[in-house]
């Protein structure tokens, strides 16, 4: 981060700033956030690969001020760990209304971005498989590997992705949390590591996925699938069934969601909460309405 220089007369200092106090923002699964005053330090989780497409998603997300509030500068390496610095931006409140409409909006416009020909592709459905990998033994883990069974073999990395799909700019892993609202009262896009070239459905896949397990609010998701409509987001027809797009990326999530909960859930030795179970029951309907693609 670069800073003006400051003029002073000789052996006068100018006052130093206030140091603001650290406020950790978040800390699950591997990542750790914290702010300090306007900006957000961000250690990335360690068992993910970064390097040269990491770069290239920062540098992309510089083109997309309108859209992306990403890092200021490259990643930097602080023992060990992946770090980036960002802006701070006001998260979702979820008290208040929440912001279905922009949040589709601002997807809607990255998907209409033209895609440059060195974008990194984002390579998300691959962390299914590897959080189905880490499941134990019981009940609702082997509910979760039928689920994952039912998925094209792409998905499950068994066999090549199908060539064919409408490519545009995507965030990769979207929801709420991922938006925030930066200097002048502007929503805009957070954690870029999945940035890049990829099918738009993806990016409505989390919100449909827990809309089909009854965890999200029909009403909630008529808002946002309207408002991406309305926009012209690609990622759907503009009328009529969107499950033809989205039945593939929703199931994936659903799997991936209940794979995270029940892992979640016996790491911290508890039950499945009400929300958890019902993505778990979600996987239990895929198991019945179908084999592997």
């Amino acid at each position: 981060m670069a800073y003006r220089p400051v003029s002073a007369a000789p052996h006068v200092l100018p006052p130093s700033p206030p140091v603001a106090e650290p406020e950790t923002l978040y800390d699950r699964h591997g990542v750790l956030v914290v702010r300090v005053g306007d900006v957000v330090v961000k250690a990335h989780q360690p068992d993910r690969e970064y390097g040269i497409p990491f770069l290239d998603r920062i540098e992309l997300a510089t083109t997309l001020p309108h859209i992306v509030l990403g890092p200021l500068g490259p990643p930097l390496d602080v023992d060990g760990r992946l770090v980036t610095v960002s802006l701070y931006g006001e998260p979702v409140d979820p008290q208040e209304e929440l912001p279905w409409e922009d949040g589709a909006r601002l997807l809607a416009a990255l998907h209409a971005v033209p895609v440059p020909a060195d974008a990194p592709s984002w390579g998300r459905p691959t962390r299914v498989a590897r959080l189905v990998a880490r499941l134990g033994n019981g009940p609702a883990e082997d509910v979760v590997r039928r689920a994952f069974a039912t998925l094209p073999a792409w998905i499950r990395g068994e066999a090549d992705e199908p060539p064919g799909e409408v490519e545009c700019l995507i965030h990769g892993d979207w929801h709420l949390g991922q938006m925030v609202c930066a200097p002048g009262r502007q929503w805009r896009l957070i954690d870029i590591e999945d940035l890049g070239k990829g099918a738009p459905a993806w990016d409505l896949a989390r919100p449909a996925a827990l809309y089909s397990a009854g965890v999200l609010h029909p009403e909630e998701w008529d808002r946002f699938l309207g408002a991406y409509r309305a926009a012209g987001g690609p990622a759907v027809p503009a009328e009529g069934d969107p499950w033809t797009a989205l039945d593939v990326p929703a199931r994936s999530l659903a799997i991936q969601i209940a794979a995270t909960c029940v892992i979640s859930a016996v790491k911290d030795e508890r039950p499945l909460d009400g929300p958890e179970q019902a993505v778990v029951d979600a996987c239990a309907r895929i198991c019945r309405a179908g084999d592997a693609a």
